[in-house]
């Protein structure tokens, strides 16, 4: 069953790390849709651009925002006075225990909505806009031009796609009714959201590169013979 009981402090765990999770794929994503971009569209400026200092940067700036994007949204759910301890979902998640609440939640839908419309809208658009950039180069150029940039931008348009699959249910699902789905769908649906993005990433992107493509084809080859 995808009905779970609320206890307080497990499940406010849960929405801290899950919601601490896609913020800081989804920027993760983003920030690597920036580096496509500089690495295919501007190559000779690229090195400038994208130093080893300015990766640490972005990479430090995308976990410690995600932490206060998500302390601020569970600081206006923890104060709300709850009516029920049951949501129908394998896990907490924020909109669900708002569902839950007797007090008015005007405060935590404006803040959602805005959210939604600004920082989360303005990421998408940079990565459209990243990729609308990309694909004109790629059509522009030479075929040794376009071999480049789609082995370049495949792994990291898998990832993307495979993550907003998931989370578009999962904000679907959370907003919506959704009893017309079969139950274990909807299970399964929620789980793949948070267990096979993790596990595609590391998967996808290793065997992008050369070196452990060549040592898993050798073990390939070897157990063969």
């Amino acid at each position: 069953s995808d009905i779970h009981t609320v206890s307080a402090p497990l499940c406010f765990l849960q929405i801290y790390c899950v919601h601490f999770y896609g913020s800081v794929e989804l920027f993760t994503l983003g920030v690597m849709s920036y580096d496509r971009y500089r690495a295919i569209c501007c190559p000779l400026h690229y090195n400038k651009h994208m130093t080893s200092s300015k990766a640490v940067i972005l990479t430090v700036f995308v976990w410690l925002y995600s932490a206060l994007a998500t302390v601020v949204m569970m600081s206006l759910s923890v104060p709300l006075q709850l009516c029920g301890n049951t949501i129908q979902k394998v896990y907490c998640d924020n909109y669900s225990v708002v569902k839950l609440a007797c007090s008015g939640t005007l405060v935590n839908n404006t803040h959602g909505l805005v959210y939604m419309f600004t920082v989360i809208f303005a990421l998408i658009i940079l990565i459209l806009y990243s990729y609308v950039r990309i694909f004109t180069v790629c059509f522009s150029g030479c075929k040794q031009t376009r071999q480049k940039a789609v082995s370049t931008c495949t792994p990291h348009l898998a990832s993307l796609l495979n993550f907003s699959f998931g989370a578009f249910f999962e904000i679907v699902q959370s907003r919506f009714n959704m009893n017309g789905v079969p139950n274990m769908l909807r299970v399964f649906l929620s789980l793949y959201w948070l267990t096979c993005q993790p596990l595609f990433n590391p998967l996808i992107y290793g065997l992008n590169m050369s070196k452990i493509r060549i040592i898993c084809n050798s073990l390939a080859f070897g157990k063969r013979m």
